[in-house]
């Protein structure tokens, strides 16, 4: 059976039970009720009349009756009572609503208290059937000589009780239709407020929510309209350094972690991407988006967070992966060329000419791969700058390693990785600059040393140059001046991360139109860099 329709059962059924309790309850209570005020008014009367002089004169005439019993029917008429009996103190009766019975013993034995001198309501069965009495004693003096009995038949009593009941049965009714209505309207709004799930499948999905936050390696925090944490998950503890077992569901963003900007979103509505900011010092990359219900208001917000230092080297890879395949790439293409002209030559019969064409290309490729492994001895450095220069070949790019280069002195503790990242980045800039250029000769040039104190590369290219007002910006991430968005803007910004890293500095000297030249000072002892510029723009990154 469906939620909606065991709330409109248990609703209704619930309604349904109270009602007949109620009826019932209503009903006893408005026969107590409608018993006690007969009573009473029974009482009154029979007191009313006792108190009549005529009734006790009456008492000492030959014929009580013919005085006592016009006076008490005409009573009994007035007040609409079922009959109004008044006797001796032998209970004979001197007044009856039937006259026949006049003269004759009163019925129902309850007369005790009134003979001595008390006022009574009682029930009793007499002539007429079973009645509600008011009884009070007739005084001569101080002696009771009588009594006046003033009754309300049980059944006139039910009568008035079954009218009531049926104005409570309408009212039961009409309460029980709207309630059920009500049962309808409130399971069909929680329904919806459930998004038609049922408790199954809501347990499951809370089950399945809690199970994806824990897997993801980011920081998950989640707050509503008032600033209040709803959703933590593990990774946010570990990152605010905060144990499992404090409970931060509850708290205020504030008091957990400042500057968070959630607050912000949920005021905006617009959603923040990619913003840097420092928890415990360290700079984490965060995601804050606005959390909508189905009617579009903001509910809330949730911010993700994560080392920028960790996508920083996801970066590095992801870019190393593309050089590597970008050199390898290029040495098939290259070398496929190759094959195709030298098959052509044997075909031809040129046999002279193919053998001179091996010949030069293994010079070549042979005079590159000694001066590499002699002068750039580590095979990370060596096999990525043979890589670059066969992806140059391939772009009709003239790439050329500086024959006064040498990187024979690299310190172990100088990462490869942030070498390549550097040397890569660079290069490929330079490539897509002369790539751009409408020169015929396009030229790059690499040269690295290790002389002295200090790491030195240098990238030089003769494509269009750096714009003056751009040149101040080409180190942020995301700045590029290129026609595409993919990977473009993070070269530069990845490469004055890795000298940060290495402490060493970066400087450039551009010429709009002739081209532009990087060079990098890396200090083989960290903290040990010389304070000499080599260019006219400088940017020290060192720690």
């Amino acid at each position: 059976m469906r939620l909606h329709t065991k709330l409109m059962l248990g609703i209704s059924v619930l309604i349904i039970v109270l009602g007949v309790i109620i009826e019932f309850t209503f009903k006893n209570i408005m026969e107590t009720k409608l018993k006690h005020e007969i009573g009473l008014k029974a009482l009154s009367v029979a007191e009313s009349i006792s108190n009549m002089p005529e009734i006790e004169s009456a008492f000492h005439t030959e014929n009580p009756s013919s005085i006592i019993q016009p006076i008490a029917e005409e009573i009994r008429k007035d007040v609409g009572a079922e009959f109004i009996v008044i006797g001796n103190r032998n209970e004979i009766r001197y007044s009856h609503p039937n006259p026949k019975r006049l003269g004759k013993k009163m019925v129902g034995g309850d007369n005790d208290q009134v003979f001595k001198g008390e006022s009574v309501i009682s029930e009793s069965v007499g002539t007429l059937g079973p009645s509600l009495r008011g009884k009070a004693p007739i005084f001569s003096g101080n002696k009771v000589i009588g009594v006046v009995s003033v009754g309300y038949l049980q059944t006139d009593i039910a009568t008035e009780v079954e009218k009531v009941q049926k104005k409570i049965f309408v009212a039961t009714v009409i309460i029980l239709i709207g309630g059920i209505l009500v049962a309808f309207l409130i399971s069909l709004n929680i329904k919806r407020a459930i998004f038609g799930l049922e408790p199954k499948e809501i347990a499951w999905m809370y089950q399945e929510k809690h199970a994806i936050l824990e897997s993801i390696h980011e920081g998950i925090i989640a707050i509503d309209t008032e600033g209040r944490i709803t959703v933590v998950n593990e990774t946010a503890h570990s990152i605010l350094k905060v144990p499992i077992s404090t409970l931060l569901r509850g708290k205020r963003i504030e008091q957990v972690l400042e500057n968070t900007h959630l607050l912000d979103v949920v005021r905006t509505g617009q959603a923040e991407y990619d913003q840097e900011f420092l928890i415990a010092g360290e700079v984490y990359l965060a995601n804050r988006i606005p959390i909508f219900n189905n009617k579009n208001e903001v509910i809330g917000a949730v911010a993700s967070f994560r080392n920028k230092s960790e996508l920083a080297n996801l970066l590095k890879e992801l870019s190393h992966i593309k050089t590597y395949a970008e050199g390898l790439r290029a040495q098939t293409h290259e070398y496929s060329n190759r094959m195709y002209t030298l098959l052509g030559l044997i075909q031809l019969g040129s046999y002279k000419e193919a053998i001179d064409f091996i010949s030069k290309e293994v010079d070549v490729a042979q005079g590159l791969i000694q001066f590499l492994m002699k002068e750039v001895p580590d095979p990370v450095l060596a096999a990525f700058i043979l890589g670059k220069s066969s992806l140059a070949s391939e772009l009709k790019i003239n790439f050329s390693i500086d024959r006064e280069s040498s990187f024979k002195g690299l310190p172990e503790d100088i990462s490869r990785d942030s070498l390549v990242t550097i040397i890569g980045n660079l290069v490929n800039n330079a490539f897509e600059a002369v790539r751009e250029s409408e020169k015929e000769e396009k030229q790059v040039s690499l040269f690295l040393t290790d002389l002295g104190k200090e790491l030195i590369i240098e990238v030089e290219d003769n494509g269009m140059g750096i714009d003056d007002h751009t040149s101040g910006m080409i180190f942020q991430n995301g700045f590029t001046t290129k026609n595409t968005s993919c990977n473009a803007g993070i070269g530069l910004s990845l490469v004055q991360n890795a000298i940060k890293d290495l402490g060493g500095n970066i400087t450039f000297s551009s010429i709009r139109g002739e081209g532009t030249i990087f060079t990098i000072a890396i200090p083989k002892i960290r903290g040990k860099l010389n304070e000499g510029e080599s260019g006219n723009r400088s940017v020290n990154c060192g720690g």
